[in-house]
């Protein structure tokens, strides 16, 4: 496994249409040719990380999406990456574009071609700081171990009630921003604390440990917060406020590390 700041210099280019033994790839009426460079990366051969550059039409309404699947249709089918609902809501095509942690699914191509006419070319690269499995797929499981550990569920004492647990408008309004997490890893993976230290909790893990300390349904946010005090917690965060840019929720990061510190410090 390697990662994508480990990337060769060496760049092939493959043309629309020219996928060995296959049919020409079709090329719809009113598209414009940009060129994707993908680093790519295959275990099971010695050529290491490289990049790759595709040219691909593409019309103003597709997505980045649309193009990546383009290229693995027609152009290369050896081409790996995540991809779901397609709809900005399970999180899976989080990768790097252009530099920026974005989902695939979510970027329109109107967003990226050059006004001017000249030809645009559009950089995809692996999330940072994760083990890379295959070209845009990484090993989530590091994140998700530390996502564990800040005990993302309701932790409840006493007696079960009869109904279900009842929460006024108000308090749920309390911690609405930080329930929109989808786990894509944006935010962790754009964070230059996480980069350096990989048993750095991260804001993702920040985020979802928010989500039920301000819960008032919820009676384990002392557990949390004690957690949250290592010296792998909240304390490290340098706001930088790359996380809350990253974040394809629109979800206010820094803010909810800031209001997690607050806890520790004073009470919720």
């Amino acid at each position: 496994m390697t990662e994508a700041t480990q990337q060769s210099s060496a760049t092939e280019s493959v043309p629309a249409g020219t996928r060995p033994n296959s049919k020409p790839a079709p090329v719809p009426d009113g598209s414009v040719m940009v060129i994707v460079k993908i680093a790519r990366f295959n275990p099971e051969d010695n050529r290491g990380s490289y990049w790759e550059s595709f040219q691909v039409p593409a019309l103003p309404t597709d997505r980045l999406l649309n193009l990546l699947v383009y290229i693995k249709s027609y152009l290369d089918g050896t081409l790996t990456f995540r991809r779901s609902c397609a709809h900005g809501i399970c999180g899976s095509d989080a990768m790097q574009v252009n530099g920026i942690n974005r989902l695939a699914c979510k970027i329109l191509l109107k967003d990226l071609l050059h006004s001017d006419g000249s030809t645009t070319t559009i950089t995809i690269a692996p999330l940072r700081s994760l083990p890379v499995e295959k070209d845009l797929v990484v090993d989530m499981e590091p994140f998700f171990n530390l996502y564990r550990e800040i005990k993302p569920y309701l932790i409840t004492y006493g007696p079960e009630p009869e109904r279900e647990r009842l929460q006024s408008p108000q308090d749920r309004a309390r911690f609405d921003d930080t329930t929109k997490c989808i786990l894509c890893a944006c935010c962790t993976s754009s964070c230059p604390v996480y980069w350096a230290e990989k048993t750095y909790y991260g804001p993702a893990a920040f985020v979802n440990a928010h989500r039920f300390i301000f819960d008032s349904r919820d009676h384990g946010a002392a557990e949390r917060l004690e957690i949250l005090n290592d010296i792998d917690g909240v304390w490290r965060c340098r706001t930088t406020f790359n996380c809350t840019q990253a974040c394809p929720r629109g979800i206010q990061v820094t803010k909810a590390i800031t209001e997690v510190k607050r806890a520790l410090m004073f009470t919720r």
